[in-house]
């Protein structure tokens, strides 16, 4: 009668759900090799749960704001327990600043990330027609990422009609923008870029 009992109380046990939101600029395939099939391998390998979802939240321009990951949690799993790990596994791959993870269905959130995040705009209309013809922004990305020791093979970026959103993180917004400073005022495509802290 015991067993009877305990399995179904089981099976009405409802499944239970995280929500990761990434303050992240990334493109939705590097979203899925960067982030969820290493999460994924990891919440596998340690009998945490599985991801069943994920989406890109743009604004009105197309510029990605955020994205997210759905966790379906295995049944009988500490809460606690599983929020911890997955916030160090997400933090160790960088997750940028005001990322966070919460409980589906509840007001339970919880806000992570170290990394902060340095956003350029190149000007892509207001420049000489020399400069568009000869410089390139692949260049430009590799330099910057060269001059902040950013090592990944991610490139985050946008096109609007206008300009074209590069997009970087690292430990200190500050320290990025001294580091690349030089190269922005001497490479002639860098002229009129806005840059801002996007983490």
């Amino acid at each position: 009668m015991n067993f009877f009992k305990k399995l179904f109380k089981t099976k009405s046990e409802p499944l239970q759900y995280f929500i990761i939101t990434l303050n992240d600029k990334i493109q939705p395939i590097d979203r899925g090799e960067y982030y969820e099939d290493p999460l994924d391998k990891y919440l596998q390998q340690n009998q945490i749960g599985e991801i069943v979802g994920g989406g890109t939240q743009q604004a009105n321009n197309g510029e990605i704001q955020f994205v997210d990951i759905e966790i379906q949690l295995n049944s009988n799993i500490e809460i606690e327990s599983a929020q911890l790990k997955i916030i160090e596994f997400l933090e160790s791959k960088g997750a940028p600043k005001n990322s966070s993870l919460r409980i589906e269905g509840t007001d339970n959130k919880t806000v992570f990330g170290k990394y902060e995040g340095i956003g350029i705009y190149l000007d892509g209309v207001n420049l000489d027609a020399d400069t568009y013809q000869n410089c390139d922004s692949n260049f430009v990305v590799s330099e910057i990422k060269r001059l902040i020791g950013d090592n990944t093979d991610l490139v985050r970026f946008w096109e609007f009609p206008e300009k074209t959103g590069l997009y970087f993180y690292g430990n200190s917004f500050i320290q990025m923008e001294k580091e690349i400073e030089n190269f922005m005022k001497e490479y002639p495509l860098c002229k009129n870029a806005e840059i801002k802290q996007i983490a």
